[in-house]
């Protein structure tokens, strides 16, 4: 089944592209999430004028993403977890996590957005790659630290 898509899809391709999909995969999920349309012939004549507005769009939504991405690079944010042995965390710091604290400070970035292969679990200071647009991604630091309260019950014991 050809597509033409109306999004970008990871893996798959970028807004306008047409591309060659297998039948379930167009039906039951590029379709009726609106990702794509189908491929005829008044389908393709449609998306050559999205094709210009796709890429009038693209670079309005690159420069906001790079303007974003100058704030964010300058964004630091830390974490308060329980601490097991080996400075091990109990629990793990997530992309939805980053984006909670993100939103609490002002930024709106969607978690799926935020390039995090697996949870941070343990202490430590990272470097969280955030991909705001296809050209643009930065770097937030994140800091995770100890509970202050389980410390000092350590240190009493």
């Amino acid at each position: 089944m050809e597509v033409i898509l109306k999004e970008d899809v990871n893996k798959l391709g970028h807004r306008g592209d047409v591309v060659k999909v297998a039948d379930g995969y167009g039906r039951n999920y590029l379709l009726p999430g609106k990702l794509a349309i189908e491929a005829t012939l008044a389908n393709r004549a449609v998306i050559e004028q999205m094709k210009g507005s796709a890429i009038r769009k693209s670079i309005k939504e690159k420069a906001s993403a790079e303007e974003l991405a100058k704030t964010l690079s300058l964004v630091e944010l830390t974490f308060e977890r329980k601490v097991g042995e080996n400075d091990h965390l109990f629990g793990s710091v997530t992309s939805g996590d980053i984006a909670h604290d993100l939103e609490k400070q002002g930024y709106t970035v969607d978690r799926r957005k935020i390039a995090l292969e697996d949870p941070l679990k343990s202490l430590g200071e990272y470097l969280v790659p955030i991909k705001l647009h296809r050209e643009v991604t930065c770097h937030v630091k994140v800091t995770i630290v100890g509970d202050a309260v389980e410390e000092a019950e350590a240190v009493t014991a």
